[in-house]
């Protein structure tokens, strides 16, 4: 049974920085993504990483959030700088998917709360 879990969210202020955490069990080598959802908007793509190292992000984190693998290849992280309140969400890690499409498996989410 495939799990994702997620660690690494937590409250900071405006142009801080934090790194969200996901571990991918039983499963390797696919598409993993991290996704927002802010109150009252739609959940977005925020980045994804495939297998061969290969990125996409939201136009919206491009220069300051970055996706890395890690070497047991079912792990992700997503290094946040330059934080501002409009990146106040909850972040879910995905794994399965494809490009810019969300895969099967879920995490259950992490809070980022960035205060101005």
């Amino acid at each position: 049974q495939v799990q994702v879990v997620e660690s690494g969210g937590g409250s900071v202020q405006a142009g801080g920085s934090l790194r969200l955490s996901c571990t991918a069990s039983v499963i390797t080598h696919v598409i993993m993504g991290w996704y927002r959802q802010a109150p009252g908007k739609q959940r977005e793509l925020v980045a994804q990483i495939s297998p061969s190292g290969s990125t996409n992000y939201a136009d919206s984190v491009k220069g300051r959030f970055t996706i890395s693998r890690g070497n047991t290849r079912n792990s992700v992280y997503l290094q946040m700088n330059s934080l501002s309140p409009d990146d106040t969400a909850v972040y879910c890690c995905n794994a399965g998917g494809a490009v810019w499409t969300p895969g099967t498996y879920w995490g259950r989410g992490t809070q980022v709360t960035v205060s101005s």
